[in-house]
């Protein structure tokens, strides 16, 4: 069995957690002891923790992120939310630099609120990120809920940041699904965005066996107009994807053994230092 990163995965235990859902729909149980005993069962020997949303749309708070990841006997690394206002930017660099070898990097929610990359508000926490060679991951693409913000989530609003932040590691969440060739010209041009393949395929569709097929082919012609899968880093956004689901797409693209093991783990390796 290959080595496995899962670079995008939540869970929170609360009984508020919006994506129970599609935990049910997915037939999982959505908790620490399930989550850590797929991962054994799936070869993956760590994993990167986000927020979920809770009802009402707040993520769920940092410090219970940072607290779950220290249950996980190590298996499981923090990713903090940053929301688009200077106490939540101030809140986060705090966090991070309190648990400087725990944090890997940050997450902010474009989509679900109606903010774009390049705001100043997050000037502060770019500089912070760059100077640590922290990530930040962006929501791109489809949103869960039926009110988000679709000119906010489109992949290409990434191009302006890159632009000023040279240095800046970034990361496409879900690939920009559907714009998934956009986000293949932006791994191809900036040398320092990636994009992870998380929640690109989820159960109870009709149609999912050949919506797979149709992911994994524009997958593969995003990954050739990149001239690789060097930019490409695999995430099942547990619990709305499954490992059947997410590990059974690497399989399906059109890619040699080394891009493979790279999507697999070796850029996670790399981009958050895991």
């Amino acid at each position: 069995m290959p080595r496995v990163i899962d670079a995008h995965l939540h869970l929170s235990e609360n009984p508020d957690d919006e994506l129970a859902s599609y935990a049910a729909l997915n037939g999982l149980r959505y908790t620490m002891d399930e989550l850590l005993r797929l991962m054994a069962e799936n070869g993956v020997t760590g994993g990167l923790l986000l927020s979920p949303p809770l009802r009402g749309g707040q993520p769920l708070p940092n410090e219970r992120v940072i607290e779950l990841c220290a249950r996980s006997g190590g298996l499981l690394s923090p990713v903090l939310t940053v929301e688009p206002s200077a106490s939540s930017v101030a809140a986060a660099i705090g966090l991070a630099r309190a648990n400087r070898a725990a944090v890997k990097g940050f997450k902010i929610r474009l989509g679900y609120l109606e903010v774009f990359a390049s705001d100043p508000v997050f000037d502060e926490l770019y500089t912070y990120a760059e100077a640590e060679d922290l990530p930040v991951m962006f929501h791109t693409g489809d949103t869960a809920s039926h009110n988000g913000s679709l000119v906010h989530s489109h992949p290409l609003t990434l191009d302006r940041l890159a632009n000023r932040r040279e240095q800046l590691k970034i990361v496409a969440c879900h690939f920009g699904n559907p714009w998934i060739q956009d986000v293949g010209e932006l791994i191809y041009k900036h040398p320092h965005v990636y994009a992870d393949t998380s929640g690109l395929v989820v159960g109870g569709s009709k149609y999912l066996a050949g919506y797979a097929d149709s992911v994994a082919e524009q997958l593969s012609k995003a990954i050739y107009f990149a001239g690789g899968a060097e930019k490409v880093i695999f995430g099942t956004d547990y619990p709305v994807s499954t490992y059947s689901l997410a590990l059974d797409l690497v399989r399906k693209l059109r890619i040699d053994s080394n891009d493979a093991e790279r999507i697999l783990w070796r850029n996670a390796a790399k981009v958050f230092h895991v």
